[in-house]
């Protein structure tokens, strides 16, 4: 008769948690693939589809849509998104207010890159125009500063991430809509600011490292019976 499995306790002590890690690991890499494809999803349907004119009130999941918003450029306000890159040339993006004429919020929109001249300054950029316009754009949520990011300077028009709170003081605005509205291009793409510079960059590799994670499970199961195999062979010796 085959004698019984018999687990060695330091090797089970080990594994059970180990295991149970990697299985964790893997199952909620397919919790981010679920929710990354779905985010990956919304983002490709609001930026297909056409643009509609900007909400008053934003709800906080309205990111990554084609819109349009009316009103008057505050010229005297240009904010400059400094270490902007665009086709491997690095420059700014220019940020001005756009004074609504429905009465909703200022918003800040995103007019686009314009290079750095030879002397490490940006170039010279076409002025807002003046007057009603209707800007057509990308709405997005701005992110917070990354934790690589210098701190903003207002004094010295230095701002390294979009705070909407802080441009809309400096500008002296009682507020702003929570969004930035990366303006689309317009048809002379070689005279700053060059506008289009919506980047959607979602790599989803959670698929691969949820594989990668059950993958170092199933392998660990296999070392730890093939360990116990070993031994109970060792046990019986050559002859048995």
């Amino acid at each position: 008769m085959a004698s019984r499995f018999r687990p060695e306790l330091w090797p089970t002590v080990f594994l059970i948690p180990a295991l149970a890690l990697m299985l964790g690991l893997g199952i909620w890499q397919l919790e981010r693939l679920a929710w990354k494809t779905d985010l990956i999803d919304r983002i490709e349907r609001g930026l297909a589809a056409p643009p509609a004119p900007l909400p008053a009130e934003l709800d906080p999941g309205f990111d990554y849509r084609h819109v349009t918003v009316t009103g008057r450029f505050d010229a005297a306000h240009a904010f400059r998104l400094l270490a902007r890159v665009n086709d491997g040339a690095t420059g700014i993006q220019v940020v001005t207010p756009l004074l609504r004429d429905d009465g909703g919020p200022a918003v800040m929109v995103n007019r686009g890159w314009v290079p750095l001249g030879p002397d490490g300054k940006p170039a010279d950029y076409d002025p807002p125009p003046a007057g009603t316009v209707t800007v057509e754009g990308v709405a997005r949520r701005p992110l917070p500063q990354g934790w690589m990011q210098p701190d903003n300077s207002p004094a010295t028009n230095e701002w390294f991430w979009a705070d909407l709170p802080a441009m809309a003081a400096a500008a002296g605005l009682g507020g702003a809509a929570p969004v930035v509205v990366e303006q689309a291009a317009g048809p002379d793409r070689t005279r700053p600011p060059i506008g289009g510079q919506t980047k959607v960059d979602l790599p989803n590799d959670h698929l691969e490292y949820a594989i990668t994670w059950f993958s170092f499970a199933f392998m660990l199961v296999a070392i730890y019976l093939l360990h116990h195999l070993r031994r109970r062979t060792a046990r019986k010796g050559p002859d048995a």
